[in-house]
């Protein structure tokens, strides 16, 4: 199985994004799963368009996008992107759209068809924090969330998101970064 799992640069003032830290430090085969990494930028569209280009390049079965959710205490695979750009600061092109629709003529949302709840569990036995979410925002994790399930709906690949703690130098809560490497190889063995 080929896996192309995405990271996203530092935004928002930031040093380092935890996403592409651990993602970066995954190792490259996991059992049967190749995994493909991609860091990616924190800009409405453009994250889309690294993340297709090079979807096209390696044909993944699964994509999986990694995104820093400051404030959240545990790992948290998301259900749903929604057909909604609103954002509270601008992306890292100064880009701050207002209540506008991620494609104009989009479903309201989309579920993601990973086994998030298998994830979880998968995280969850190792000893680390992990619970569902609902909301993958209205900022740029939901926006290549919600573009990469408009785009790959009815093809047979499979895509999932998934936002990580802050490290402990960005702030708390956190999570180390071995904490989130682990947590991160327990979901992808979960797929």
């Amino acid at each position: 199985m080929k896996i192309l799992i995405t990271g996203f640069q530092p935004f928002g003032g930031q040093r380092v994004n935890p996403a592409w830290e651990a993602v970066r430090k995954l190792p490259d085969v996991l059992g049967d799963k190749v995994l493909w990494k991609l860091e990616i930028p924190v800009t409405f569209g453009g994250a889309f368009d690294a993340v297709e280009a090079k979807a096209e390049e390696v044909d993944p079965d699964v994509i999986l996008c990694v995104g820093q959710a400051g404030g959240r205490d545990a790992v948290t695979p998301e259900r749903i992107a929604v057909n909604l750009q609103d954002a509270s600061i601008p992306d890292n092109a100064g880009n701050q759209p207002v209540d506008l629709p991620v494609i104009a003529d989009g479903a309201n949302a989309y579920f993601t068809s990973l086994p998030v709840k298998a994830m979880a569990a998968a995280v969850r036995a190792q000893g680390l924090p992990c619970r569902l979410s609902c909301t993958a925002g209205t900022y740029v994790c939901n926006d290549v969330f919600y573009r990469l399930l408009h785009r790959y709906r009815d093809t047979g690949k499979r895509v999932g998101f998934v936002h990580v703690p802050f490290l402990p130098e960005q702030g708390s809560p956190n999570l180390p970064l071995n904490s989130i490497v682990r947590a991160l190889q327990a979901m992808l063995e979960a797929i």
